[in-house]
C-alpha cells in the first residue's frame, strides 16, 4: 500500500511554502501552442520550447528549469535528474511514463505526473478499428485493389456478434473498449487485479484470470500498464492457450506481449492474427520479425496520435504543471497522492503535526530504526492517510539524513534505508476528538511511541510518551527527562537550567504510577548546555535526558 508505483502523491505545501519567484518551464518535445500559452500562465512563467532534444542535451539544459513538460520522445533518465537542482516536477502529456526514471525522480522528491485520461477515447477506438481490420482483412483487401486483383473469395471476414471479448486491464480505455463492444453484442471477459465482482458486473463485463480469458476469448485485447508484473504478460506459453481462430491486439504499451513469440505463432498459423500499435523497441527496427509475420495489422503507435486526444492531453498537463507551481492541487502524480486544495486547508493542521511527532520521535528513539508504525484514530481517519504518513516520516528522516527529504520522497528513502513503515486505521476511542499514535523501533530493540493531537482543530499538542500522560507543545527546544518518580528531580533540574540561565517556557510530567517510571518534558528559551545534560545523566534517579529540537 505504501509502495511508491502504485500509487498516486504530493506535498503541495511544501511548493507552497517556496518565495515567490518566476518558474521556467522547459517543453522538450513537441505540442500544441495552446498548451505553452496555459503554461505561461499570462507572464507568470518562462517556457522554453526545445523539442527534440536529447538526453546528453537535457541533462546539460535541465539544472535552469523548475518543471518539465513532455511527450513520449524525450527520455528523462537517471542522468538527467541527477542534474535537477531546480526541478520541482515532470509532467507527461499521455498515459505511460516508461521514458521518465520515475524511482530516481522519486529519490529527488520529484513529482512526475501524467494525464491518463486525455487519450482514452482515441486510444479505446484505435483498438477497435483494429480488431474490425483484422476480422474483415481490410488491410489486405485494400493492398490487393490496388494492385489491381479481386480477391473476394480469400478474404472473406468473420462478425464480432456473439463472439467473447477478453480485456487485459479494465481500467479506462479498457472500460471504453468493453462499453462499445458490448454495443456489438459481444460477451465480454476481463481481468484486472484492482477491479471488484460487482463492479465489473455492473459494466456487463465477466471477471477471470488470464490463463481463462487465452483460453475462451475469440479476440484479446491489451490495456494494461507496462511494469514488472505485466511485462511478457502475454507469452509462448500463454499464446499456446489461444484458439486457432483467436485474434490479439495491442494498443497499450509494447513488451506486455512478447513480440518473437507472437510472429513465431502467427507464422506456425497456432493463431488467426495480430494488431499491433506499440513495441518494445520504437521505431519498430526495419528487420523485425513482427514486420514479416502473417496476418498481422501494425500502425506506428498512433492510438492517441487525434486531434482531440492530443489537445486534450497538452491542455490536461499544462494545467497540472501550473498548479503544482502554483501550490494548488496535485493531479494524476505517479509517485504522490493528489490532494484537493480544499481537503490541504482543513488537512494542514494535521500535516504540521505529524512532522512535528515524525521529528520530535526520531531524536527520542535514537537511530538505527528499522520499522515506524502509525496508528490513526477519529478525526485523521477523515483524510486519505497516504500524505499524513509522507509527512511523519520526512519529519522523521529529517533528523538523520543530510538528503533533500520531502514528501514525495520520504518513504522511498525510508524504504532504500530498510525501515519498515506501517500505518493502521484505528476504530479505538480515546479521550481526544483524534489521535496520531507513533511507535518507532530502533535496531536494537529500543521501542518508544508517542501520541499527538490537535486542539481545537489547529494547534499541535503532545498527549503521551512512551505511555504516559502528558500535555506539551512540540515546538522549539525541548528538554525530555526520564526519571524514577522520587521526590526533588524537579527541582534539580530547574536548579541546573537556572545556574546555566536557561529559561524554562513551559513544563510538564507524567507518571504511570507513584513511586513508578515518570517523564518531566520542559519548553525552554535558550540552547542547554551540554554540561548540563551530562550533570543529569549523572543523577541516579534520572534515566535518560533527550534534548530534542522541533
Amino acid at each position: 500500500m505504501l509502495d511508491f508505483l502504485t500509487g498516486n502523491f504530493l506535498g503541495a505545501w511544501a511548493v507552497m511554502s517556496e518565495a515567490k519567484q518566476k518558474n521556467r518551464i522547459l517543453v522538450s518535445d513537441k505540442v500544441v501552442p495552446e498548451g505553452l500559452e496555459i503554461l505561461r500562465a499570462g507572464g507568470e512563467n518562462e517556457v522554453v520550447s526545445e523539442p527534440g532534444m536529447s538526453p546528453k542535451a537535457l541533462a546539460e539544459a535541465i539544472g535552469d528549469f523548475d518543471a518539465l513538460v513532455i511527450r513520449s520522445g524525450s527520455q528523462v533518465t537517471s542522468e538527467v535528474i541527477a542534474r535537477a537542482d531546480r526541478l520541482k516536477v515532470i509532467g507527461r502529456a499521455g498515459v505511460g511514463v516508461d521514458n521518465v526514471d520515475v524511482d530516481a525522480a522519486t529519490e529527488r522528491g520529484i513529482i512526475v505526473m501524467n494525464t491518463p485520461g486525455g487519450n482514452t477515447i482515441s486510444t479505446a477506438e484505435h483498438a477497435i478499428s483494429m480488431m474490425l481490420a483484422l476480422v474483415r482483412n481490410i488491410p489486405r483487401a485494400d493492398a490487393t485493389m490496388k494492385q489491381g486483383k479481386w480477391e473476394k473469395k480469400s478474404l472473406g471476414g468473420a462478425e464480432l456478434y456473439g463472439k467473447t471479448l477478453g480485456v487485459l486491464g479494465v481500467g479506462r480505455i479498457g472500460r471504453e473498449v468493453a462499453q462499445r463492444m458490448r454495443a456489438f453484442e459481444m460477451n465480454v471477459i476481463g481481468y484486472d487485479p484492482f477491479l471488484s465482482e460487482e463492479a465489473a458486473a455492473k459494466m456487463g463485463v465477466e471477471l477471470t484470470d488470464v490463463d481463462d480469458i487465452c483460453r475462451r476469448a475469440d479476440i484479446i485485447t491489451v490495456h494494461t500498464p507496462l511494469s514488472d508484473e505485466t511485462r511478457g504478460l502475454i507469452n509462448a506459453d500463454r499464446i499456446a492457450l489461444m484458439k486457432p481462430t483467436a485474434l490479439l491486439v495491442n494498443c497499450a504499451r509494447g513488451g506486455i506481449i512478447d513480440e518473437d513469440a507472437l510472429a513465431e505463432a502467427l507464422n506456425a498459423d497456432r493463431i488467426a492474427g495480430a494488431a499491433v500499435d506499440v513495441f518494445t523497441v520504437e521505431p519498430l527496427p526495419k528487420n523485425h520479425p513482427l514486420r514479416a509475420a502473417k496476418n498481422i495489422v501494425l500502425s506506428p503507435h498512433l492510438a492517441a496520435s487525434t486531434t482531440e486526444a492530443q489537445e486534450k492531453v497538452t491542455r490536461e498537463i499544462a494545467q497540472q504543471v501550473v498548479d503544482v507551481l502554483r501550490g494548488a492541487q496535485i493531479r494524476n502524480a505517479v509517485n504522490a497522492p493528489s490532494i484537493d486544495p480544499r481537503e490541504l486547508e482543513r488537512l494542514r493542521p494535521v500535516l504540521d503535526l505529524t512532522t512535528r511527532l515524525g521529528s520530535f520521535i526520531a531524536q527520542f528513539a535514537r537511530a538505527p530504526f528499522r520499522r515506524i508504525e502509525i496508528s490513526y484514530s477519529g478525526t485523521p481517519c477523515e483524510f486519505a492517510l497516504a500524505p499524513m504518513t509522507a509527512a511523519l516520516v520526512k519529519g522523521f528522516l529529517r533528523t538523520h539524513t543530510n538528503s533533500n527529504v520531502n514528501e514525495v520522497n520520504a518513504l522511498f528513502l525510508a524504504k532504500s534505508r530498510g525501515i519498515e513503515v506501517v500505518e493502521i486505521r484505528s476504530s479505538e476511542t480515546h479521550d481526544y476528538s483524534g489521535l496520531i499514535m507513533v511507535v518507532a523501533h530502533s535496531e536494537c530493540g529500543r521501542v518508544a511511541s508517542l501520541g499527538g493531537t490537535l486542539f481545537h482543530g489547529r494547534d499541535p499538542h503532545l498527549v503521551m510518551v512512551n505511555g504516559k500522560h502528558i500535555d506539551v507543545r512540540p515546538e522549539g527546544t525541548m528538554l525530555v527527562i526520564q526519571n524514577r518518580d522520587v521526590p526533588g528531580i524537579v527541582g534539580l533540574v530547574g536548579t541546573a537550567l537556572g545556574a546555566a540561565e536557561v529559561n524554562i517556557s513551559d513544563m510538564t510530567w507524567g507518571r504511570t504510577d507513584k513511586g513508578g517510571e515518570a517523564i518531566t518534558v520542559l519548553n525552554v528559551d535558550d540552547d542547554v548546555p551540554s554540561e548540563v545534560i551530562e550533570q543529569l545523566r549523572a543523577h541516579p534517579d534520572i534515566v535518560s535526558v533527550d534534548l530534542i529540537v522541533v
